[in-house]
């Protein structure tokens, strides 16, 4: 009988143990899973946001999209309205519905608010927290102040939701516009000579070259190359065993809408879009010694950074051998409609010969009418505005 109770006993507490056991485990499981979750729910995605004209983008623009992408998740950018830029800065060199084109193509953006104010007011800050759930302003940091000379980013600085980044050394939009005004002078200055205009343009090209002989002036730069900046804006991967390449070549001077476009089209032709940028020797000789305006590497990062770009060739050929199309197994070679160099079938030595010869080339059309030579001759056409606004700036310099 006691033989029985105990062993009553001891199965009691085995089964209470048990059960104790389970219920621990099942709370340590809940507890350790369900604070997982509320971390995984908490740790939302962090949104930045930054704004800005993007005129005439260039690879600064897109280091500094790169930059404010590195402190998020998300990155919302507001492109600023031409009104706006019209009242606080001079007419844009292009308008907004291809600065939307150009910014919705760099890679790290992720949603583009246009129409966004040049200044962020009370009303905009806060639509970006509540509609937006925006976590962060970011700009760089250079100063951006309003006519009145007050901080653009005053009211975010003030509500602890700014940071900032560094601005890319050795570009601007200001610069490039000196270097077509420069480019303009040295092809005009033999003709029509006039001192006060070559002077305004030496100074708005910061003054880098006074010989007006010097046709390589066009193409100064601050730009130094290195790998590592090259590897921040490369992808990074190859194309995979069996993809579909498609190659298209060009200068690329002065990346705008028309070129982002035509590499989507093509990108859409295949898996893989390999770029090929030629030199400045091959450009200068092709299309004047006043171009390139940006020169190789300039031209390469802002090709890189189009979200339809996958790898490019630094210094591409001006002909397209069929060695390379077997080196890089190139199944597709393309050129758009709308191009500096669209007479190429008449040249002496036709740069798309052998994949003609072999089936694997297709012209594209175009979907915009826009070359270099259109963006250059925009800044001619509000050459007075640009004089005057360089004008007050040396005066009150």
């Amino acid at each position: 009988m006691e033989k029985q109770m105990a062993a009553k006993l001891l199965t009691t507490c085995l089964i209470g143990s048990a059960i104790l056991g389970g219920i621990c485990y099942c709370y340590y499981y809940w507890n350790n899973n369900n604070g997982l979750l509320n971390r995984r729910k908490k740790k939302k995605g962090i949104r930045v946001y930054m704004d800005g004209c993007f005129d005439m983008m260039h690879y600064g623009h897109c280091n500094a999209l790169r930059q404010a992408r590195a402190l998020g998740d998300h990155l919302f950018v507001g492109v600023v309205s031409d009104s706006e830029i019209i009242a606080n800065k001079g007419p844009p060199v292009t308008p907004l519905h291809e600065r939307l084109t150009m910014v919705s193509a760099v890679k790290w953006v992720d949603e583009v608010i246009p129409d966004a104010p040049y200044a962020i007011t009370e009303e905009f800050m806060n639509k970006l927290f509540n509609e937006y759930k925006i976590d962060y302003i970011i700009h760089g940091d250079d100063p951006c102040v309003l006519p009145d000379g007050t901080d653009a980013y005053a009211l975010a600085k003030q509500a602890g939701r700014y940071k900032q980044i560094k601005r890319t050394e050795g570009v601007s939009s200001t610069d490039i516009v000196g270097r077509m005004l420069l480019c303009v002078r040295e092809r005009s200055v033999t003709d029509n000579p006039n001192p006060k205009h070559s002077s305004l343009q030496r100074q708005f090209s910061h003054g880098h070259s006074h010989n007006f002989e010097d046709n390589t002036a066009t193409r100064i730069s601050h730009f130094l190359p290195t790998s590592r900046r090259i590897v921040q804006f490369s992808n990074g991967r190859g194309p995979g065993p069996d993809a579909r390449i498609v190659y298209i070549d060009g200068a690329f001077d002065l990346f705008h809408a028309g070129h982002v476009e035509i590499l989507r089209i093509a990108r859409d032709l295949g898996d893989f879009l390999l770029v090929g940028i030629h030199t400045d020797q091959t450009v200068s000789a092709t299309r004047g010694a006043h171009r390139p305006i940006m020169n190789l590497h300039e031209r390469s990062l802002s090709v890189l950074a189009c979200r339809y770009v996958d790898e490019v060739i630094i210094g591409a050929p001006w002909e397209v051998s069929k060695d390379m199309l077997t080196t890089f197994n190139i199944s597709l070679v393309v050129h758009g409609t709308i191009a500096e160099n669209h007479d190429f079938e008449k040249e002496k030595s036709n740069p798309y010969a052998v994949p003609i010869s072999m089936g694997v080339f297709k012209i594209l059309d175009s979907p915009l009418d826009i070359t270099t030579t259109t963006i250059i001759r925009r800044i001619l056409s509000n050459h007075e505005a640009y004089q005057v606004c360089l004008y007050l700036i040396i005066s009150y310099a």
